[in-house]
């Protein structure tokens, strides 16, 4: 059957779940917990991350086709209006909490690249001598073969054979570019840095199946700590040379591309829900947890254009030419999905729950203003260094998207005060959406937490290792890119970044709800394992954030 002929038709008795979920730091808890507590509403539930996606584009969606497949989805279950995801509003805190249910205080995941005070430099040896703090890089850098979709696991005919991949890409992983733990003297993998317990380990412990599909082989991170969360981890690299487009193009610089990305993944869950590991080849059951996250809607919003369209938003809230055809290609992505799971006998134990990782921003391309963060991080150096001479540079490592997060060498109060007084001291030029000038000031920030009072912020002691020594909250509209390639980012704390889907439809729950109470999507790993019937206290977050599974009837 060829997978891609699909097409939407009518979608009944199946439902779509959509919740959130947040980090937390434990290790991995197994035996009695892990068992069945309550009658099992569902067998099965599928888990789809739309990136990207706001409420108000699900809500726009519905409303301009009301008999699509998403539509439908959100019509069969329940639908929280207002939910949230986490702060920073990144990929990986984001997919965390939907897993974990905590959020990067109690992850230790605050964004995809990030440093860590504690660990050693990769390719550390002398484990006694060597100086800590290191980079923590989540993305694509770590393939042993970044260029490559299969991560360099040499799959003949590529992207064609992609289904090949391994289902267990560890292997693929360069142990040379991981950080080094100063005790084992070992490099620290993607699932061991993971401070918390999953619903997959959890899951596996009372004997189910599990399996995820994502963009990086570093997203073995959700397998957790104990490393076997994830039976069927397919996961080809978006971030590698888009095969058939120009040299140096990955599958995000095209969405044409994008959405062939994500069409691989697509197929790999309808394998699954046939019964089979994500290839299609072998028989090994339909996985109690599974799902996958499309990135499509994200770089739609991302890209000025793609494909003779216009990226985007036409005005506030209002989806351009190129993002509503990736809301059609979702929805006929999610109407696939459903109409097989339809097929197989299975709606009637299966729920869907349906989310985002994060939000975009901004929403309104009059908003934006793109600022070149790398002057504004040169001169803080320079500053400090000049206050201190024979200073090393101040800002050990930063990531900025459309919010500010910086790890400093000097963790003082004296040195984070410096920090933040400096930023919100200064001024500039950015541009707008139409790349004529745009004036900024405080660098474009609208708050900064620094030193004690980032670490307040996140929930975590004073001198943690992993949380930033500063957080800047950006003004709306303000991405930080040192081009015009880019009209809009995430990983700050707007609305835009922050509120996100949540529909939950299936098995186990009542049709044609909408609740309009403030729920966080950390809020979907216990409402995972409720439906499931197994015990949400097995999550190690969930112990320790209290986080409550979401109403579903």
């Amino acid at each position: 059957m060829n997978r891609r002929s699909i097409r939407l038709a009518a979608i009944l008795g199946a439902a779509v779940t959509l919740a959130g979920g947040s980090l937390a730091a434990a290790s991995e808890l197994t035996g009695p917990s892990a068992a069945p507590q309550q009658a099992a509403a569902a067998k099965h539930v599928l888990l789809l991350s739309v990136d990207g996606l706001h409420q108000s584009d699900l809500a726009w969606y519905i409303a301009k086709h009301p008999g699509s497949a998403l539509a439908r989805l959100v019509h069969g279950g329940v639908q929280y209006t207002n939910a949230r995801t986490t702060t920073p509003s990144d990929s990986f805190p984001g997919m965390a909490a939907q897993v974990t249910g905590g959020g990067p205080g109690t992850t230790g995941v605050y964004y995809d690249d990030t440093y860590n005070h504690a660990l050693l430099p990769a390719g550390t040896t002398d484990c006694k001598s060597a100086k800590p703090g290191v980079e923590v890089d989540l993305t694509e850098d770590l393939d042993k073969n970044k260029a490559s979709i299969d991560a360099g696991q040499g799959l003949k005919n590529l992207p064609g054979s992609i289904l090949q991949m391994t289902g267990s890409p560890r292997s693929l992983l360069d142990p040379s570019k991981l950080p080094v733990d100063p005790t084992t003297c070992k490099p620290v993998y993607p699932h061991s840095y993971l401070q918390v317990n999953t619903v997959f380990n959890v899951a596996r412990n009372a004997g189910l199946r599990t399996a995820w599909s994502d963009k990086h082989i570093a997203y073995d991170i959700l397998s957790g700590p104990s490393g076997d969360g994830i039976q069927d981890l397919f996961a080809p690299e978006i971030n590698s040379d888009a095969n058939g487009y120009p040299a140096g193009n990955d599958w995000t610089t095209d969405n044409k591309a994008t959405e062939q990305y994500d069409g691989y993944k697509a197929e790999a869950v309808l394998n699954e829900i046939d019964g089979y590991d994500h290839s299609g080849a072998h028989k090994v059951g339909t996985p109690a947890v599974f799902g996958m996250n499309f990135q499509s809607v994200s770089t739609a919003e991302k890209l000025p254009t793609s494909d003779g369209l216009k990226g985007g938003y036409a005005s506030k809230g209002v989806p351009g030419p190129l993002l509503e055809k990736n809301l059609d290609f979702v929805n006929t992505e999610v109407g696939a999905l459903v109409k097989e799971i339809k097929a197989k006998g299975l709606a009637s134990s299966t729920d869907i729950i349906l989310s985002a990782k994060h939000g975009q921003s901004p929403t309104d391309p009059a908003a934006l203003n793109r600022i070149d963060d790398g002057p504004l991080l040169d001169g803080l150096n320079a500053a400090w260094k000049k206050e201190h001479p024979g200073a090393g540079d101040l800002v050990a490592h930063a990531v900025d998207d459309d919010g500010m997060l910086l790890w400093l060498n000097d963790r003082s109060a004296a040195a984070t005060d410096f920090a933040k007084k400096y930023l919100l001291a200064q001024s500039g030029q950015g541009n707008a959406i139409n790349g004529n000038a745009r004036a900024f000031t405080n660098s474009g920030l609208s708050k900064v937490y620094a030193g004690r009072a980032a670490a307040r912020y996140f929930g975590v002691k004073p001198g943690d290792t992993r949380v930033p020594d500063l957080f800047g909250i950006a003004k709306y509209g303000v991405v930080y890119t040192g081009g015009q390639k880019k009209i809009a980012e995430h990983g700050g704390a707007h609305a835009d970044d922050l509120n996100v889907p949540l529909v939950i439809s299936g098995a186990g729950t009542r049709a044609g709800m909408s609740r309009g109470g403030q729920v966080e999507t950390a809020q979907i790993a216990p409402t995972i394992l409720t439906l499931l019937g197994l015990d949400p206290q097995s999550l190690q977050a969930v112990q320790k954030e209290h986080t409550k599974s979401l109403p579903v009837r």
